[in-house]
């Protein structure tokens, strides 16, 4: 029986002493996305979205779904909108925030009624 495959090597090295690790280049920076940015990639993830992709989207760009989240509140409080980069993004004011409250109900309410004239015209019909 023949052991050729069989290779001595030293056991006194790493075995990947060559391979560079995951943090090999030192650690990175936080990375930070601009207001122009932020909208960007939210318009995408919901044309994402429409497709059954977001969450592909998400892996691709290397983003969690609470920034998506995040962004989109701040986008209905119109917190993003004319800001240039480099300006800071407080928090929302109370009158913001009843804003962005009160338009995300009309959207749900509004497909609500959308929903419900659909059923009633096919009621309609049925008779």
């Amino acid at each position: 029986m023949s052991s050729s495959s069989l290779i001595a090597m030293r056991d006194d090295i790493p075995m990947n002493a060559n391979a560079a690790g995951p943090r090999a280049g030192g650690p990175t920076s936080r990375r930070s996305f601009t207001p122009a940015q932020k909208l960007d990639h939210l318009a995408a993830y919901e044309t994402a979205m429409s497709g059954g992709l977001g969450g592909a989207y998400l892996r691709s760009e290397g983003l969690y779904s609470s920034q998506i989240a995040e962004w989109r509140r701040l986008r209905d409080a119109g917190v993003l909108a004319g800001k240039e980069p480099g300006d800071k993004i407080g928090r929302l004011t109370a009158e913001q925030s009843e804003i962005a409250r009160l338009r995300r109900r009309l959207e749900t309410t509004e497909l609500r009624l959308a929903r419900t004239e659909v059923a009633l015209e096919i009621m309609g019909k049925a008779r």
